[in-house]
């Protein structure tokens, strides 16, 4: 019988490593072909709370996961005035932005902007100065009011 050789088995461990890596990022380490994974709780729940506006709850996890971060808008000259990373645009071109009154709730609310500064938006209606806007993770909590999000 033939040995083999360091090459081949080095070939060998590294290939059965990656493999090994894989099945353990995607959640399925220690499972069969015909086994699936256990349900877990939808990353995100959205909820309607009138006509054309819904209410999204995130979990803790999902929204690590998107790392969303918020900013508080601010009053300035009598306007209000948010991060322009705050600023959803419609397929249509309408104004929007995602508010969070609680932890891991957040409501879009239309806006309407006056001017772009630097990196500030200033509008003319949007939420009160105060209210915490989403600066990270908006396209995402879009796609979950819109699309549903799904796991990897």
């Amino acid at each position: 019988m033939k040995r083999a050789t360091p090459i081949v088995v080095l070939v060998l461990v590294l290939v059965v490593g990656a493999l090994a890596a894989v099945l353990a990022l995607s959640g399925r380490a220690g499972t069969t072909g015909s086994e699936e994974p256990a349900p877990s709780a939808a990353p995100a729940t959205v909820e309607r709370v009138a006509k054309g506006l819904n209410r999204i709850t995130l979990t803790a996890e999902a929204a690590r996961r998107i790392d969303v971060q918020t900013a508080p808008a601010t009053a300035e000259n009598g306007s209000t005035v948010i991060p322009y990373a705050a600023v959803l645009y419609d397929p249509n071109g309408k104004t929007w932005t995602y508010t969070s009154s609680e932890p891991l709730v957040f409501i879009r609310k239309d806006i309407t902007v006056d001017r772009i500064e630097a990196d500030r938006a200033i509008l003319t209606e949007g939420p009160a100065p105060g209210t915490a806007v989403v600066t990270v993770g908006a396209a995402e909590l879009w796609g979950a009011e819109y699309g549903g999000i799904e796991e990897d």
